[in-house]
């Protein structure tokens, strides 16, 4: 059974300019990577489809969700924070974004896949329930985990983010949902200057300073997370798979090598395996040097197809 590689032309019109970094690049250099891997024949192309008003008011305030469709312009770009802006052509992307998200826990659900990454952007992973920021619009991320909660019925479901930026959509969404397990590494202090203080049994947060490196990473993941991970059982794993604590990636201090991104993603698959039954969606965040990022993400991805 092949892996779901999810995208959408659409998601490539979204740009913001004004200089942030977050540009349809990304998503280009990713493609290309992958289509220059030896991972073509394992993949399976789809489209995503757009997310639809109910699917995300599952995450999102309704008022929040009205706003921004209420928001899209027709011309020019507008502001939704200093770092978050839309063109006219933002609201499908960030759509199709969360849509991917529904699609890929779909498609592992349903036995299709054996697994998803989804190329796509806008990233999501701090947009709170009715706030946008740092670059994102809809949690897509969170948006794909309450499907697999409403829609699929399951109890247990673990996300794994190792942006180098703490997901505080993600918290602010799930704090108080004990059926989701998030467990994020980031610098700190660092935008969103948030996370560090958390206290929670579902929520496993693991601050690092600046300079951090891989390995001292991975130490502090089997520390903190492998224990909980075993005991909570996944029914399905997903990632918010950002690519920015890689060490030549100016939007963090972090040491991150492509074989962390591998390392990391391996050994939570084998961990989680039995729980999940290999049910994963992996999603991007982050990332931004474009020299490196398809690289690590076609090493995240190759233990994914290979799981």
């Amino acid at each position: 059974m092949k892996t779901a590689l999810i995208s959408h032309p659409d998601c490539l019109l979204h740009n913001m300019g004004h200089g942030i970094p977050e540009i349809p690049e990304r998503m280009t250099v990713i493609e290309q990577a992958i289509s220059s891997s030896d991972l073509t024949s394992q993949l399976q192309e789809y489209l995503a489809p757009l997310a639809t008003r109910e699917q995300l008011i599952r995450v999102h305030d309704p008022e929040y969700v009205d706003y921004i469709f209420m928001s899209s312009p027709k011309e020019d770009t507008i502001p939704l924070d200093p770092d978050t802006w839309m063109n006219p052509y933002t609201l499908k992307a960030a759509l199709h974004a969360a849509g991917a998200a529904i699609l890929g826990v779909d498609l592992v659900m349903t036995g299709k896949s054996k697994a998803a990454f989804g190329n796509i952007r806008p990233p999501g992973h701090h947009a709170e329930k009715s706030t946008a920021m740092g670059f994102c619009i809809f949690n897509n991320v969170a948006v794909g985990v309450m499907h697999a909660i409403e829609h699929y019925g399951l109890e247990r479901v673990a996300i794994i983010d190792f942006d180098a930026h703490h997901g505080n959509g993600i918290e602010n969404i799930f704090l108080n949902n004990e059926k989701v397990l998030y467990c994020s590494s980031f610098e700190h202090p660092f935008y969103p200057f948030s996370g560090a203080d958390t206290v929670s049994d579902h929520i496993l947060n693991i601050p690092l300073s600046a300079g951090t490196e891989g390995k001292d990473v991975r130490r502090k993941i089997q520390d903190y997370w492998y224990a909980r991970l075993v005991a909570f059982k996944p029914e399905i794993l997903f990632f918010s798979a950002g690519f920015d604590a890689f060490y030549q990636d100016v939007m963090s201090d972090l040491m991150f090598h492509i074989e962390d991104y591998a390392s990391i993603t391996r050994d939570i698959i084998e961990l989680t395996r039995d729980s999940t039954k290999n049910r994963i969606v992996s999603l991007l965040e982050g990332g931004y040097a474009l020299d490196g990022l398809g690289d690590c993400a076609v090493a995240h991805l190759r233990e994914i197809v290979h799981s």
